[in-house]
Order: C-alpha cells, then structure tokens, then sequence
C-alpha cells in the first residue's frame, strides 16, 4: 500500500500540483514531502525557467564557453 501512496504522490508533484496541495492530502507538512520526494520530482525546471524568464525574474547566465 505504502508502495502506491508513493507513487501517486510523486506523480501528482511531477504533474505540477502545488506541494502545498500534495502535503495537505497526504496529511503531512510541506517541509517533510519535498524532504521525502525532492529527488522523485523530475522535468519542471524547464517549464519554471520560462515562467520566471517570461516575467523578467531570471538574469541572464553568463555563457560558458
């Protein structure tokens, strides 16, 4: 059972449900779900640099080469 609760959990943080949201359902805090499935969540970073860059929040990176 444990085995599924995880899994469901890591979806819905991987589909972009506020962890806020995630740990109210789960019945635990905030602090302790991204402790626990930090590693689990996967493929937002990309969608989270264009949302700060199209709100002018990022600075641009130097380049690297």
């Amino acid at each position: 059972m444990y085995d599924h609760r995880h899994t469901r959990l890591t979806k819905l943080l991987n589909d972009g449900m506020p962890p806020a949201q995630v740990a109210d359902w789960a019945g635990n805090s905030v602090p302790v779900l991204l402790a626990t499935f930090a590693r689990c969540v996967e493929g937002q970073l990309p969608d989270l640099k264009r949302r700060l860059e199209a709100a002018g929040d990022l600075p641009e990176l130097p380049d690297a080469g």
